[in-house]
């Protein structure tokens, strides 16, 4: 009987090395991607008392997700990432947005902005539902949103799904825009981090990462 079973636990452990995924598989652009959305779940709004909380949580926070998927040239991640394409899953991202306590969005404390740090993240991405999805995913983590700098703030994060382990993470920050509506505004900031990777924290990641 061991004979057997050693065999087979071989094979399955090999199995799983195999199938883990690596912060070097970004890079490879052969692999496929999955792009998440926008986590708002710890995100604070800092420096906007008028800020209607209820209405961000139920209206804007779903629009802004959506926008980011199905204006996919303008939010042009798969570019940013060196991909033809990139599929999209924002279905678990909305349902953890859904259930945010309003109390915890808005603050009158500067230090509650770009409070969160990587290892906040990890716990984060620990606790996410990725709806039994395997591979890699791209999810940014919103950390803030300061009026008073009129900028927004977030941690763009590659995750091992399967795993639920952070591949890499890092802050990427953009500036808000000057346009109707406070979806308006958000999105001008989201395009400003994307375009700040493909520009230019995409090579620096390979540098760092992709070896």
């Amino acid at each position: 009987m061991k004979k057997i079973v050693m065999p087979l636990l071989a094979l399955v452990v090999s199995v799983s090395a195999a199938s883990a995924q690596t912060a070097k598989d970004v890079f490879d652009r052969s692999v496929k991607l999955t792009y998440l959305g926008l986590d708002f779940t710890k995100a604070r709004i800092v420096g906007d008392a008028a800020a209607k909380v209820d209405e961000i949580i139920d209206n804007h926070y779903p629009n802004i997700n959506q926008k980011v998927v199905n204006e996919a040239k303008k939010f042009d991640i798969a570019g940013a990432f060196r991909r033809e394409e990139v599929s999209t899953d924002i279905g678990p991202v909305n349902k953890r947005n859904a259930k945010i306590d309003p109390d915890n969005v808005k603050s009158d404390n500067s230090d509650d902005y770009q409070a969160m740090k990587p290892e906040d993240v990890a716990a984060l991405v620990k606790g996410f539902d990725f709806a039994g999805k395997s591979g890699i995913g791209i999810l940014i983590v919103m950390d803030g949103m300061n009026k008073t700098k009129k900028e927004i703030s977030g941690y763009v994060t590659l995750v091992d799904m399967k795993a639920k382990k952070v591949l890499f993470t890092e802050r990427v920050e953009g500036g808000l825009g000057m346009g109707f509506g406070y979806t308006n505004v958000y999105l001008t900031g989201i395009k400003k981090m994307i375009d700040a990777i493909e520009k230019k924290k995409y090579t620096e990641w390979k540098s760092t990462y992709g070896g």
